[in-house]
């Protein structure tokens, strides 16, 4: 059973960091497309972070410089860094795994829960 699982969220002061990790277990992560999206209350989820499995990045315009994803040397992890937080990076953080960059995004793939990151003084 395929199962992503999120962590690292909190609550953080303006110009702070936070370090998300998303494990999966049950796939073989050296074959999937990892990506980070977000959702903020009241507004639509948008894509933060992908990594392929080559290791290869794309960054959304509002986190590029700010963000950075990797995969960990523990096997089947992929991290998010995240420095220099804003007030609006305040939102649901979710992790999503698919075979394709296609399917990233949609159903077609597997997602966590979701972890909480506030960004408030």
């Amino acid at each position: 059973q395929v199962q992503v699982v999120e962590s690292g969220g909190g609550l953080v002061q303006p110009g702070g960091s936070l370090r998300l990790s998303c494990t999966a277990s049950g796939i073989i992560f050296d074959f999937q497309f990892t990506a980070w999206y977000r959702q903020a209350p009241g507004k639509k989820r948008e894509m933060v972070a992908i990594i392929t499995s080559a290791g290869n990045t794309i960054y959304s315009d509002s986190v590029q410089g700010r963000f950075t994803i990797s995969q960990a040397n523990t096997k089947n992890t992929v991290i998010l860094q995240m420095n220099a937080l804003k007030p609006e990076d305040t939102a649901v953080y979710y992790c999503n795994i698919d075979q394709t960059i296609s399917g990233l995004g949609t159903t077609s793939g597997y997602w966590g829960q979701g972890t909480q990151v506030t960004v408030s003084s």
